[in-house]
C-alpha cells in the first residue's frame, strides 16, 4: 500500500506540473477562431460539425467541433491555415491560405447536403472494415449479417486472425492466451467464466473490435497472443433514441435486448440490457485402446456422451455521463450480470477385452446447476485540455462475483456423490492515464494502474460411500498487480513511431485452508514495446511492432487439489507454476486499390517457461481402467510463427467479397519425467513441431426487393501437438436480411453451421493408451431476429452524423485499452 501511495503522489505531481506549465514551444501568439454551422436548407444548427485547421507551413492538423447550437470556438497559434468546415453527407466549405494573426469570426457557415453522397450511402455496400493504427487494427462489425441475433462469441469468430472453438474458447492466431477487454478495461461482462459470459452478451451491443497483436506500453502485459478490445455501442445523437432486438431460434432459443440512450448538451444517459434463453444439445464420443509396456493391445473402452445445457442469462449496463465543461466529464456506470445454467449428461461406458468382448458396462448420469451473479461499479473522470490530444483520465472500478455450482452423479441408477463449489471473488482497479502533446507531431504519455484481485473457492465432495481420498478443498487466491508505464510517439512526414516501457509488479498469495499451507510469489518485470509505421503513399503503408508479454497462471492452474470430470480423468493444479514470458515480433503491410483492400502480417513469438498440460497415468485403476492425471507444467521454450492475409473486394454495388487466411506453426522443446504410484519412472518428450491454418470467405449479395444475402465459409486446418492431433473442421453460415417499416426495422434470418459439421475430431496419446474422440458443443442453430430503431438512422443504410472521437497516429482516442 505504501508503494501505491508513493506512485499516486508522484504521478499527480508530474501531471500537475505538466498541465500548468505547458506553453507553445514556438511562443506564437494564441488566437481564437469562432463561428456557427447551420443546415442551408432548414437553417437549423448542426451539432458535431467538424472544423479542421491545417497549418500551411508545418502541415500540423488541429481543430474542434460545434455544440448543440452549431457554435464553435477554437484556440490555436497564429499562422496561415487551410480551414475546412465538414459534416457527414454535406459538402465541405474550405477557406484556403487564411492568414490568422488575430481573433477571427467566420460568421454563419451554411452547409449544403451532398445529394450524390447521400445516394451513394444508400446503395453502396460496405467497403474495407479495417482501420490501421500503429499498435492495433480496428474492425467495424456493425453490418455483418451472420452475427445478427447472435452473441459476442459469434462476432469474435468472424474477426480475421480470431477463432472460437466448439467450447467457446477464444484464440488469436492459434494461441488461446488472449486478453479480452470491454471498452479498454477488464469487465464484469466477461465474468468468472469468460467463454460462457461472452455467449450471453448480444452481438448488437458491439460497435467494433480492436485487434491488438503488438500492444504498446499503455496496455496490460498480460496475454502472450495479444489483446481483443470489445467496444460497446454508446449513443452520440442528441435526444432519446435506441433499438430493441427480440429473437427466437431452434434448437430452443429466445431472447431480447435493448440499447437505449438519452443525450443533452450537459449529460448522456445510456443503457444496454439483454436476456437470453438457450437450450443446447451436444454430444461426444471416445474410443480408447490400451497397450502394455511392449505396445501390445490389452483392451478397449468406448464412451458415448449425450448432453443438454440450459442457459438463462440476464445482463444490464446503466451509465450516466455528465459534462462538467466543454472539455471535461464524469462517467458513472453500473454493470449487473446474472446467469443460471443447468447441465444434464449421460455417459455410457463399455469396457472390452482384447477380443472386443464386453467385460463391464456402466451408465453415468451427471446433473449440474450453476448460478452466478456479478455487479461492477465504475467511475471515470476525463479532462481534455485546450490543445488537441492533451488529456487526463482517471478510472476507478470495483466488482464482486459469486458463483455456486451443485452437481450430483448417479451410476447404474445408484447415487455416487454430490459436488458443491462456492466461488466468491472481488476485483478493484484504479487507473490514471495522461497524454501530453508537444512540439511538432510529438506526444508523451504515461500512467499508473493497480489491479487487485481476491477469490475464495470452496469445493466439497460428498460421496455416497466414504472414500480413502477426499478431494474436498478450500483455496484463497490473491493477486495484486501494480503497473507504471511511459511512452513517446512522434510523426514526421511519412514516418511515425511509438516507443515505451511498462513495469509490472506482481504479488501473489495462495492460502490452502484445507491443509493450512501458504505460498507466496513476487516478481517484477519490465516490458518494453516498439512500434513503427511508414506510409509510402495514401494507399500503401508498413508497420513493425516488437513487444514483451507474459501469461500468469490462473488460480485453477495453481490449486494442487484434484478435481474430476469423470472417475478416470483427473485434473490437478501446480502451485509451483511460473509465468510464461513472450517476445513478439509483427510486420504488417497494407495496400488499397479503388475496389480492393489487402492487409497482411508476418509474425514470430518466442516464449520461455511455457505452460504445457501433460497427461500422465497416476498408477491406479478403476474397474481395470487406468486413472489419467492432467496437470500444467513449465516447459523450456516455444517458438510460434505465422502469416496472415485479409482481403476485401467490391465487385459491384450489389456484390462484395471478403476473406482471410492465417497460416501458423510452432516448435516446442521440453522433457518431462515423473514417477507414478507404482514407482515406475516415466519419461515423456514433449518436443513437437507442427503447422496449421484456417481460412474464411464472406460473400455479400443484394437480391431483388433489396434483400441482403450473406454467406460465410470457414475451414480450420488439422493440428498436431506432443500428445494429440486433430482433424480439420469445416462450417458454413447463411444470413438473409430485409429492411422494413421505412427502414426503421430489420428482419434477419441466420443459419449457423448449415451442414451441422462443426465437430472436433481428435486423437490423443499417453505411453499406454490411444484415444480417438469426437465432440460437438452445439448443433446447427437457426435464428430469426428483428431489430426496431427509433430516432436513429439505420447503420446499414445511412452514415451516422455523430462524430467519432479523433484518434491520433499513435492509436489513442476513444476506446483505447490499457
Amino acid at each position: 500500500m505504501r508503494r501505491l501511495t508513493f506512485v499516486f503522489i508522484y504521478l499527480f505531481s508530474i501531471t500537475s506540473m505538466l498541465a500548468q506549465g505547458q506553453k507553445p514551444l514556438d511562443q506564437a501568439k494564441t488566437i481564437k477562431i469562432t463561428g456557427k454551422i447551420i443546415d442551408a436548407a432548414t437553417k437549423e444548427p448542426l451539432e458535431y460539425g467538424t472544423v479542421v485547421l491545417k497549418d500551411v507551413k508545418t502541415q500540423k492538423i488541429s481543430g474542434g467541433i460545434s455544440d448543440s447550437s452549431g457554435d464553435f470556438s477554437i484556440t490555436a497559434p497564429s499562422g496561415t491555415y487551410d480551414i475546412s468546415i465538414e459534416f457527414i453527407s454535406f459538402k465541405t466549405v474550405t477557406y484556403k491560405n487564411r492568414v490568422v494573426d488575430k481573433d477571427l469570426n467566420l460568421g454563419t457557415i451554411a452547409l449544403v447536403e451532398d445529394g450524390q453522397m447521400l445516394e451513394e450511402v444508400n446503395i453502396m455496400p460496405e467497403k474495407s472494415t479495417v482501420d490501421i493504427r500503429l499498435d492495433k487494427k480496428i474492425y467495424n462489425v456493425g453490418k455483418d449479417l451472420t452475427v445478427k441475433g447472435g452473441n459476442v462469441s459469434d462476432v469474435l469468430d468472424n474477426i480475421p486472425s480470431v477463432s472460437v472453438d466448439v467450447e467457446g474458447n477464444v484464440s488469436l492466431r492459434g494461441n488461446e492466451n488472449v486478453r479480452i477487454l470491454i471498452d479498454g478495461k477488464p469487465s464484469a461482462l466477461v465474468g468468472l467464466d469468460g467463454a460462457s459470459a461472452l455467449r450471453q452478451l448480444p452481438a448488437d451491443a458491439i460497435e467494433r473490435v480492436e485487434l491488438i497483436t503488438s500492444p504498446s506500453a499503455r496496455y496490460d502485459a498480460e496475454g502472450t497472443a495479444g489483446i481483443l478490445n470489445i467496444i460497446l455501442r454508446k449513443g452520440k445523437v442528441t435526444g432519446f433514441n435506441g433499438s430493441i432486438n427480440p429473437k427466437i431460434g431452434n434448437p430452443e432459443q429466445y431472447g431480447i435486448s435493448a440499447n437505449l440512450n438519452y443525450r443533452t448538451k450537459k449529460f448522456n444517459i445510456f443503457n444496454n440490457t439483454g436476456y437470453n434463453y438457450r437450450n443446447g444439445p451436444g454430444s461426444s464420443f471416445n474410443d480408447v485402446t490400451y497397450f502394455d509396456a511392449n505396445g501390445n493391445t490389452t483392451g478397449y473402452l468406448k464412451e458415448v456422451r449425450e448432453s443438454n445445457r440450459l442457459n438463462k442469462g440476464f445482463n444490464t449496463s446503466f451509465g450516466v455521463e455528465y459534462y462538467l465543461t466543454d472539455n471535461s466529464s464524469i462517467l458513472a456506470n453500473i454493470v449487473y450480470r446474472k446467469s443460471s445454467n443447468e447441465s444434464f449428461s449421460s455417459n455410457n461406458v463399455d469396457i472390452f477385452d482384447i477380443n472386443r468382448t464386453v467385460t463391464s458396462n456402466r451408465l453415468r448420469i451427471e446433473n449440474e446447476n450453476q448460478d452466478s451473479n456479478t455487479i461492477q461499479y465504475s467511475l471515470n473522470y476525463t479532462n481534455k485540455f485546450n490543445t488537441i490530444g492533451h488529456q487526463l483520465s482517471v478510472d476507478f472500478q470495483y466488482s464482486k462475483s459469486n458463483q455456486d455450482e451443485f452437481g450430483n452423479i448417479f451410476q447404474n441408477s445408484a447415487f455416487v456423490e454430490d459436488n458443491i463449489t462456492v466461488d466468491e471473488s472481488t476485483k478493484k482497479l484504479v487507473q490514471v492515464d495522461y497524454v501530453y502533446p508537444f512540439g511538432e507531431g510529438s506526444q508523451l504519455e504515461f500512467g499508473f494502474k493497480g489491479d487487485l484481485e481476491k477469490s475464495n473457492t470452496d469445493y466439497k465432495n460428498l460421496p455416497n460411500v466414504p472414500a480413502t481420498y477426499d478431494p474436498s478443498n478450500n483455496l484463497i487466491f490473491e493477486q495484486n498487480v501494480y503497473a507504471l508505464y511511459g511512452q513517446y510517439g512522434r510523426k514526421f512526414e511519412k514516418f511515425s513511431f511509438l516507443v515505451g516501457v511498462r513495469n509490472e509488479i506482481s504479488d501473489i498469495k495462495i492460502n490452502l485452508l484445507t491443509t493450512n499451507v501458504n505460498y507466496e510469489k513476487n516478481y517484477s518485470k519490465f516490458f518494453p514495446t516498439v512500434n513503427f509505421g511508414y506510409e509510402l503513399n495514401d494507399s500503401e503503408s508498413f508497420t513493425l511492432g516488437v513487444s514483451k508479454r507474459l501469461r500468469r497462471p490462473r488460480s485453477r492452474f495453481l490449486n494442487p487439489f484434484e478435481s474430476r470430470s469423470s472417475e478416470t480423468n483427473i485434473f490437478k493444479g501446480n502451485v509451483d507454476l511460473n509465468p510464461t514470458y513472450t517476445t513478439s515480433y509483427d510486420f504488417g503491410y497494407l495496400k488499397k486499390w479503388e475496389n480492393m483492400t489487402l492487409n497482411s502480417s508476418v509474425y514470430f513469438n518466442h516464449s520461455t517457461d511455457i505452460f504445457q498440460f501433460v497427461t500422465q497415468e497416476r498408477g491406479d485403476f478403476v474397474n481395470g481402467v487406468p486413472v489419467l492425471l492432467r496437470t500444467p507444467i513449465n516447459l523450456a521454450q516455444e517458438d510460434r510463427y505465422g502469416f496472415e492475409l485479409t482481403a476485401n473486394y467490391t465487385l459491384s454495388k450489389k456484390v462484395n467479397f471478403s476473406g482471410s487466411f492465417n497460416y501458423f506453426g510452432f516448435k516446442t522443446e521440453g522433457i518431462f519425467e515423473y514417477t507414478n504410484s507404482n514407482n515406475q519412472v516415466i519419461t515423456q518428450d514433449f518436443g513437437a513441431q507442427n503447422t496449421s491454418w484456417f481460412t474464411r470467405l464472406n460473400a455479400k449479395v443484394t437480391l431483388p426487393s433489396d434483400i441482403q444475402w450473406q454467406t460465410r465459409f470457414q475451414y480450420n486446418g488439422p493440428q498436431e501437438g506432443a500428445q494429440s492431433k486433430s482433424k480439420g473442421m469445416f462450417s458454413t453460415n447463411l444470413a438473409f436480411s430485409k429492411d422494413l417499416m421505412k427502414d426503421n426495422g430489420t428482419l434477419v434470418l441466420n443459419i449457423s453451421d448449415l451442414f451441422n459439421s462443426r465437430k472436433r475430431q481428435s486423437t490423443s496419446y499417453t505411453p499406454n493408451s490411444e484415444t480417438y474422440g469426437e465432440y460437438q458443443w452445439r448443433q446447427r442453430q437457426i435464428t430469426l431476429s428483428f431489430t426496431y430503431r427509433f430516432n436513429q438512422q439505420n447503420s446499414s443504410q445511412k452514415k451516422d452524423r455523430a462524430p467519432q472521437q479523433q484518434e491520433d497516429d499513435f492509436g489513442g482516442g476513444e476506446g483505447f485499452g490499457k
